[in-house]
């Protein structure tokens, strides 16, 4: 278990100087104890105080690592069971399943293929999961060598039986795959095998108990970097596992101190998209799934984007003047907020039109037009400072400038302050194309 806000405290230097951003020793202490910080953050702290305090100072879950230079994946690191608290750190990686007795050139090139564009930003699954299904170790192995030379995509390879791994990993070992799974019946060679490539390991017990008790005898063999897999397939039992191991995590109960993987096991691919969602919900380091339609695993993708995004923070676009088609001096230029949704229908509507224009996001701190009126950071002078921070008169030549209907009560104070004339445009974005084939066709 942890050290208490109060044992934390008595090793802290009490000089109350602020640097941590908390305003007394104590409170930093009630934070380091609740893992919403790390020792680091306090420039004073003595090497004997970070010696004592190593307890407190480790992360509640394990930061492991899959893979190598930019596709390594982060998973684990995180300290909170409620999403509103404060942000989940690592996005839960998805792999697609391939197994080893099928077309394994096909199914890569089709998982290499899901990649969408939305709202500005791109989603990807991130793994190939290599399952033995054939149990010959030959055939993993050339499947294995398939997907090497198919994809850069991070792999998880799926062998209880050590041999195939064995085999597998002279294929892809710098690759630092994920190795699925250790169990009470091959442990010692699958851990001497994760040890030796420096691979993180999978831990998969028969139930939670059986987890742990099997985490605690791979850590005794000297290798740390694991993920675990209880065992259990049913949702509701995973759910209550995953809720179980964060929980216990956060109290510092170490057998359980690590990212977990999950499979799914619905046929249905739309059942399997909501047991692929609960999964991710709660709280799944590692997503394992079967289904590689874009229809389906594009909803999920979003979810996720939605999931891991800071819950206090709102989703922005880079302030600034962009260039919707071949836009020349003589193009229309819009107005509107920097908040993603805001923006990205702008943005779609205006280029619905066909008409090269020009859309400027007045940094509003990620508000939409409504709320950031409200707040004062959609006013004219804001407006007005977009203006000149993006040399717009330099761009076109009419000075003319369209804002929301909803905001039209800025016409006057905004043609004063900017010298621009100032068009009313519709309240809602859907009213674009109509109003644009008005006013500039």
């Amino acid at each position: 278990m942890g050290l208490t806000g109060l044992e934390i405290f008595k090793h802290l230097p009490k000089t109350n100087c602020k640097e941590c951003g908390f305003p007394t020793c104590l409170a930093f202490a009630m934070a380091l104890a609740n893992a919403k910080i790390s020792l680091d953050a306090c420039p004073y702290v003595s090497d004997e105080a970070k010696e004592a305090l190593s307890s407190a100072a480790a992360p509640p879950i394990r930061l492991v690592k899959v893979g190598t230079g930019d596709k390594v994946i982060e998973m684990g690191d995180e300290t909170e069971i409620f999403r509103h608290d404060k942000r989940f750190n690592h996005p839960t990686a998805v792999a697609i399943r391939v197994k080893d007795d099928e077309d394994v050139g096909a199914k890569v090139d089709t998982i290499n293929n899901l990649v969408f564009e939305r709202v500005g930003q791109q989603y990807e699954v991130e793994m190939v999961a290599l399952v033995n299904a054939s149990g010959d170790a030959g055939k993993f192995k050339a499947a294995a060598e398939t997907v090497a030379s198919k994809t850069d995509k991070n792999v998880l390879l799926m062998a209880e039986d050590t041999a195939a791994m064995e085999a597998a990993l002279g294929v892809l070992a710098e690759r630092k795959p994920l190795l699925y799974a250790a169990t009470k019946d091959n442990f010692e060679k699958m851990t001497e095998l994760a040890k030796e490539k420096g691979c993180a390991l999978v831990v998969k017990g028969d139930n939670l108990s059986d987890a742990a008790e099997l985490v605690d005898k791979v850590v005794a063999l000297g290798h740390k970097e694991l993920v675990i897999d209880t065992g259990s397939r049913e949702t509701s039992k995973v759910l209550a596992d995953m809720t179980q191991i964060r929980r216990q995590a956060l109290k510092k109960v170490r057998s359980l101190g690590y990212p977990t993987i999950a499979l799914t096991t619905e046929e249905d691919p739309r059942e399997e998209l909501m047991q692929a969602g609960v999964y991710m919900s709660k709280y799944t380091g590692v997503l394992v799934m079967n289904n590689d339609k874009k229809e389906h695993l594009l909803p999920l993708l979003s979810w996720r984007s939605n999931l891991f995004t800071d819950p206090q923070k709102p989703a922005q676009v880079e302030p600034g003047m962009h260039v919707i088609g071949e836009a020349t001096e003589t193009s229309p230029v819009y107005c509107t907020t920097n908040f993603s949704l805001t923006f990205y229908l702008v943005e779609g509507e205006v280029s619905s039109t066909r008409i090269p224009s020009y859309i400027i996001s007045v940094d509003t701190g990620g508000l939409s037009v409504l709320t950031s009126y409200a707040d004062n950071r959609f006013i004219a002078e804001t407006i007005t400072k977009a203006l000149k921070d993006c040399d717009a008169e330099s761009k076109v030549n009419h000075k003319k400038i369209v804002i929301p209907g909803a905001v039209a009560v800025l016409k006057g104070k905004l043609e004063e302050e900017s010298g621009w004339e100032v068009i009313v445009g519709p309240r809602e974005a859907a009213g674009i194309g109509k109003f644009a084939k008005t006013n500039f066709a």
